[in-house]
């Protein structure tokens, strides 16, 4: 039989399994999912990048 493969949650690094029983994955509780909600929310995490701006029209402007 196969070890399931263990990660760290990215919120609070505890270890969790990669697994079916696993539901909140990659993160250990529903409360670090949403603590990295909220983080992604405020633009605490981004995608560094240009920023885009959109016309009335929701076109994209260069």
């Amino acid at each position: 039989m196969n070890t399931p493969l263990q990660i760290k949650c990215p919120t609070c690094k505890q270890t969790v399994e990669w697994s079916e029983q696993s539901k909140f994955k990659p993160f250990c509780s529903a409360r670090c999912k949403l603590i990295d909600l909220g983080e992604w929310a405020t633009e605490t995490h981004k995608i560094p990048g240009e920023e885009v701006f959109l016309d009335h029209d929701d076109k994209i402007l260069k």
